[in-house]
């Protein structure tokens, strides 16, 4: 599908399109996803407890948190562009007999219009640094979640240490993600995306660090930035 005026790169989308059929293979390009999944899982229902929430996930891939949600109790909606990656979700619901779970190839931009204020929990995780306006993007989530409501971010931050480790490292040297899936300069410091968070109307409420250690290959939460970091953000109340 040809997506006229989205805020959206079809490089990108093309990107993950080809990879569409791996998402589910935990030993694939994807198996960062999966390993990090129930961090931001556990941090996710930790702050917001998912339970009977109407939660949207934005930019939902293959579904890989968006399923885990549905899991915990909540009611997903999953939005992407990227048609195949989209079915690839759809099929593994239906296989897995995933609960109160859909999924809607539709731009946020043009769901926040539609659905305002729907939502009690907003996820947008690994996103930001691909498309052409993220700003929008943050707009948008602010948009779609109700008054007092969550909206978690995830991304990568910009500097010398996150483009060494993030895009040479995991990327060029151990082969964790396939070359080229970031760009430098799409990259996001945690001062910019706070900042767009402010002007969205959210309030940033805490901060989180991913880190991983390539001897135990093991990922863990604390409270450094300055690579993969997350953002819990409310929706202003007044």
């Amino acid at each position: 599908m040809i997506h006229t005026n989205a805020n959206v790169d079809p490089a990108e989308l093309s990107k993950f399109s080809d990879l569409a059929h791996r998402w589910w293979d935990p030993e694939s390009e994807f198996r960062p996803l999966h390993e990090i999944n129930p961090l931001r899982l556990a941090w996710i229902d930790g702050l917001a407890p998912l339970q009977n929430l109407k939660v949207l996930d934005v930019g939902c891939g293959g579904g890989i948190l968006a399923d885990s949600m549905a899991r915990k109790g909540a009611h997903v909606t999953g939005i992407d562009l990227a048609t195949k990656s989209l079915r690839v979700a759809q099929l593994h619901a239906l296989e897995a007999g995933t609960p109160n779970i859909q999924y809607r190839e539709i731009s946020v931009e043009s769901l926040a219009d539609e659905l305002p204020g729907e939502f009690d929990v907003v996820t947008c995780m690994e996103m930001l640094e691909h498309v052409p306006d993220p700003v929008s993007v943050v707009a948008a989530c602010s948009r779609l979640v109700k008054k007092g409501g969550w909206v978690f971010f995830s991304t990568i931050n910009r500097n010398t240490k996150a483009f060494l480790l993030a895009i040479v490292g995991a990327e060029y040297v151990l082969g964790m993600l396939p070359k080229g899936t970031h760009e430098y300069a799409k990259l996001i410091k945690p001062s910019e995306l706070a900042s767009a968070c402010r002007a969205a109307g959210l309030d940033v409420f805490q901060s989180r660090g991913l880190e991983y250690s390539p001897l135990t290959r093991r990922y863990w939460l604390s409270h450094d930035t300055s690579v993969n970091y997350m953002l819990a953000t409310r929706r202003t109340v007044d």
